[in-house]
């Protein structure tokens, strides 16, 4: 991380914090405890992954339980991956690992040592058992004919995706479309104008992705709905017919990150198992899950089996828009970022 970006990081914390003060009032606590369990683990994660972790997590305490003899409960706590980084860092939720959207969403917890420095190189893949994309899901039959970012810029269309401020389903979809611009060679102002063109055409942001699945789904509202691919095939399945996803020619590589947060699982004497149930997302059973679900999971073998769930794509990295993770963060979204003046500007 560079110092610039750290130093705009710990100040887009505090303000954070700030605001989940404010907002307190309404948010409803996952079910702390399981009786009867031993060992009680909080996982701390980002909004679609709900059904993941409920078939992830029984698979887990199984396993463990047969290798140590320990009974163990593992509870859930979703919503924005930004918000959720927030809200671990407050206090709010004592989660013992998060598994988070954004590789910048658990450096924010860095830099206040929740989690460790290192936290990159504690599991494979840069903490990151699994990576994923943003696709396009559009109404039956394509009405508004879209085949690229391009498209979302018509005149008469409705694009639905959530808030950046609080999502990285939010986040990736700007860094997403900014990057389809740069990495087939056009300008930043081109990008600037591609991204500016979406946002007119985006009304209510959600607060994060199952938000925006559920006023897209649900309350039909909008034409395209921008959203994470493993999103976008439960969804689409969900519709019985009504929905169809659109693979753009070319889109984000995302890569959710996993880590524990060191201070909170020390203080309840949990760093153990939960560094095996981070671990256990490496395996080859979480790996066959992982797939199923919708996610690309880091086994080559394991993803070659799923290629008619999970098709080649062209994905650029992070690096094509900006240094790292975090810098992404500070460019884009910062005080000063792109979409901040973009936003502030009207679009």
């Amino acid at each position: 991380m560079t110092e610039r970006a750290g130093n705009v990081g710990a100040n887009a914390l505090a303000l954070g914090l700030v605001a989940f003060a404010v907002g307190l009032l309404g948010w409803k606590h996952a079910e702390r405890r399981v009786p009867g369990a031993a060992v009680q683990l909080l996982n701390v994660s980002y909004d679609p992954t709900r059904e993941l972790y409920a078939e992830l997590n029984p698979k887990f305490i199984g396993e463990y339980g047969k290798a140590t003899g320990e009974t163990v409960a593992v509870t859930q706590s979703h919503g924005g991956s930004s918000r959720q980084a927030r809200l671990v860092a407050s206090g709010s939720e004592p989660a013992d690992v998060v598994t988070l959207a954004l590789p910048s969403d658990i450096d924010t917890l860095r830099l206040t040592k929740l989690v460790a420095d290192d936290w990159r190189t504690q599991f494979p893949h840069d903490s990151s058992p699994y990576y994923s994309t943003i696709v396009f899901v559009v109404r039956k039959g394509n009405p508004k004919h879209v085949t690229d970012w391009s498209s979302l810029t018509a005149p008469g269309i409705e694009v639905v995706t959530p808030d950046p401020r609080t999502s990285g389903n939010g986040k990736l979809s700007v860094l997403a479309a900014w990057g389809s611009v740069i990495y087939r060679g056009g300008t930043e102002a081109e990008a600037r104008d591609l991204v500016a063109g979406i946002y007119r055409n985006v009304g209510h942001l959600g607060e994060g992705a199952r938000d925006s699945t559920t006023s897209f789904e649900l309350a039909k509202e909008g034409d395209v709905h921008l959203t994470w691919e493993n999103e976008a095939i439960r969804e689409v399945a969900a519709s019985r017919g009504e929905l169809s996803i659109i693979y753009p020619p070319v889109s984000i590589r995302a890569e959710p990150s996993v880590a524990v947060v060191t201070a909170n699982a020390a203080k309840r004497k949990v760093e153990g198992v939960a560094t095996a149930y981070l671990n256990y997302l490496y395996s080859d059973a979480a790996q066959e899950v992982l797939a199923e679900k919708g996610y690309r999971p880091q086994n080559e073998a394991i993803l070659a089996k799923h290629r008619d769930l999970l098709p080649n794509l062209e994905l650029f990295p992070v690096t094509a828009v900006a240094h790292d993770w975090n810098d992404a963060q500070y460019k884009f979204f910062g005080d000063t970022g792109i979409f901040t003046a973009l936003r502030g500007n009207g679009h």
